[in-house]
């Protein structure tokens, strides 16, 4: 599988955008969140219910997520990451793949919700974090 770093200079040096969507047909696939949650939690041997726990969400919402029934919300995917345990970059890869913004410093409540993360809390810690400086909290 190539990096998106090496898809980009390909669309740039290419003479023929054709040719490059044949040559890279198989490189075209993005993953659903369910997808992407489910490579998470074999990634950081988790199961769905340490996930669950984590996060602090209802479990028969993050099921229907595991399962692709549910949409959810930017908030819930930030959730789902403080419940994968997932680091700064890690998180911002998970907010992509499930097609919203990353979490963004110049933003007071992101630029919090970063902090959290890098100090590796938990999403009760990280709530607190929100609490005190007046931002509304994960729910």
């Amino acid at each position: 599988m190539k990096s998106t770093d090496e898809l980009l200079n390909e669309i740039k040096s290419t003479k023929n955008i054709l040719d490059y969507m044949e040559h890279n047909q198989e490189e075209m696939h993005l993953n659903t969140l369910a997808e992407a949650l489910d490579a998470w939690t074999a990634k950081k041997d988790l199961s769905t219910a340490d996930v669950i726990k984590k996060s602090n969400l209802n479990s028969s919402y993050v099921y229907q997520i595991f399962r692709g029934k549910k949409y959810t919300s930017r908030d819930k995917v930030i959730a789902l990451a403080f419940g994968l345990a997932l680091s700064a970059d890690e998180t911002q890869k998970l907010l992509k793949q499930a097609g919203y913004r990353e979490l963004y410093p110049r933003d007071k409540r992101d630029a919090l919700l970063l902090y959290a993360i890098n100090q590796k809390m938990n999403i009760i810690d990280a709530n607190e974090v929100l609490y005190d400086n007046e931002i509304e909290v994960l729910e």
